[in-house]
């Protein structure tokens, strides 16, 4: 791949672009499930191969050009990480220690990619039952051994957004998760009410601490108080831990346009997520845009017309070329409207699915993304860009590699790193066709290089953990030919 991008750069002057219409700047992100083994782990092995599974998952996904990794490191009230609040998944080795989230971090640092811990929000295991008498005919009851704030529903337990031990419940988990692990971001799953019937059992809690309040807003308002309260904490310890959610697709309902199920954020499961955009509550929204045709496009619209400035990434259900049979048209198709539309981005569910190449999303895909990207900055965090990167040095070494180092601008740690190559010393930063690699985590940089009768000015630039990114370095300059430097 590096030989293709030295090859773009050196008849850039002399061609127009291949990929002239993708941006410099985009998220690329994948959900990665670890419920029920869906994408990792594949089965119940040892530690050691269930590390080496998931670091090929991530080596592909670094090779398709994304850059963020949604890691599910709850579902269902049960973790994959060290935790002294809630038990561990069991689809995943406990043994040895091993504590997947924090290897998820490393291993997806170590190939520029960003790592969110995805959270499923509300729902919990099974409800458990008993039977009240003897026989197959008896009908099985909950056997109630929880406490108030978990409700039974669908043969599920879930835990009341009224209540403020739910709060108290999710607000530990979080604070345990930022503080012990270098996470990029917080992601929520199922920060809602389950269904679209819009019944839920909170008779109860509503009586208790309604305050008079219309059910339905009470219920919003609940799910709203949450989403403030967690991203005010996650900011008091360390500010630039993003936090997102993945509402449903539609946000409220759009004159003239399609509503087939009836099902919306806003109205049917009280998810006000628009609400917490304006209310500066999110940085980034991962909508479940499972949608096609006239239930896609204009209620992404709708919430690129309701996202305050912050990061809008729609979700694109590659799963339903599977379960529905949809074509890859449909997909691509989305994807370009995406592009069109200048939306900061795209995410996919799933990792399985992408990598199984299904229907030939992958192919796709690489052809979508043919180079790597760097991700937008969250300004409104930090808009203050770190100083350049200094002392650049670019060599061969024995092994046919080509090595580039430098030393960071300043003391400051969580820098990352760009780098950028130029058949001349004046270029453009935000032209994807310049770039060799983003988000490496450390002072240097190798690949395997060709060589021939021509050279290349090589520059770098620092990224702070907010992503503003510094002006180019002074350049180094390096002739590819058989002869040393």
């Amino acid at each position: 791949m590096k030989f293709f991008y030295l090859f773009v750069l050196l008849f850039y002057t002399i061609s127009l672009s291949l990929f002239s219409q993708v941006p410099a700047t985009e998220v690329r992100a994948v959900w990665l499930t670890t419920n029920w083994g869906l994408d990792w782990p594949a089965e119940k092995k040892g530690v050691a191969e269930q590390k080496r599974e998931l670091q090929r998952l991530l080596d592909e996904i670094q090779k398709d050009n994304f850059n963020v990794v949604l890691f599910q490191a709850r579902a269902h009230g049960r973790v994959l990480y060290k935790s002294k609040i809630e038990q561990a998944s069991p689809f995943y080795n406990s043994s040895e220690n091993f504590d997947p989230l924090a290897f998820a971090v490393a291993e997806c640092h170590k190939r520029g990619l960003e790592c969110h811990a995805w959270l499923v929000t509300y729902p919990m295991e099974k409800a458990t039952v008993r039977y009240t008498g003897k026989g197959k005919r008896r009908k099985a009851v909950v056997v109630k051994d929880k406490p108030d704030h978990y409700k039974e529903i669908g043969g599920r337990w879930y835990l009341d957004p009224g209540r403020p031990e739910t709060r108290k419940h999710l607000m530990g988990i979080v604070k345990e998760i930022v503080s012990k692990y270098d996470v990029d971001g917080i992601h929520f799953d199922y920060i809602r009410y389950p269904s679209n019937t819009m019944k839920f059992p909170d008779e109860d809690s509503y009586k208790r601490y309604g305050k008079g309040t219309n059910l339905h807003d009470w219920r919003r308002q609940n799910i709203t108080q949450l989403v403030s309260d967690i991203y005010d904490e996650v900011k008091s310890l360390k500010k630039w831990v993003q936090v997102s959610s993945s509402p449903l697709g539609r946000y409220k309902p759009l004159p003239g346009a399609a509503q087939n199920d009836g099902w919306t954020a806003y109205g049917t499961v009280f998810q006000d997520a628009g609400g917490w955009m304006k209310l500066g509550k999110h940085d980034l929204l991962f909508p479940m845009m499972y949608h096609r045709g006239r239930y896609f496009y204009p209620y992404l619209d709708d919430w690129m017309a309701n996202s305050n400035g912050r990061i809008v990434v729609p979700g694109l259900g590659v799963y339903q070329m599977d379960e529905l049979n949809w074509s890859l048209s449909d997909i691509v198709d989305q994807m370009k409207y995406t592009r069109a539309k200048k939306v900061s981005g795209q995410s996919y569910f799933r990792t399985r699915n992408i990598l199984g190449n299904l229907k030939g999303i992958r192919d796709s895909i690489r052809t979508f993304y043919p180079t790597p990207s760097k991700l937008p900055p969250l300004t409104w965090l930090d808009n203050e860009a770190p100083n350049s990167p200094v002392d650049l040095q670019v060599y061969k070494d024995k092994r046919g590699n080509l090595n580039i180092t430098w030393e960071a601008p300043d003391n400051t740690e969580g820098f990352t790193y760009n780098v950028y190559a130029s058949a001349t010393e004046d270029f453009d930063k935000e032209d994807p066709n310049f770039i060799l690699a983003t988000g490496i985590r450390s002072n240097s940089y190798s690949f395997p290089v060709s060589t021939g009768d021509f050279g290349f000015y090589y520059f770098v630039t620092a990224s702070d953990r907010f992503h503003n990114e510094s002006v180019v370095c002074f350049p180094a300059y390096f002739v590819h030919s058989d002869l040393k430097k």
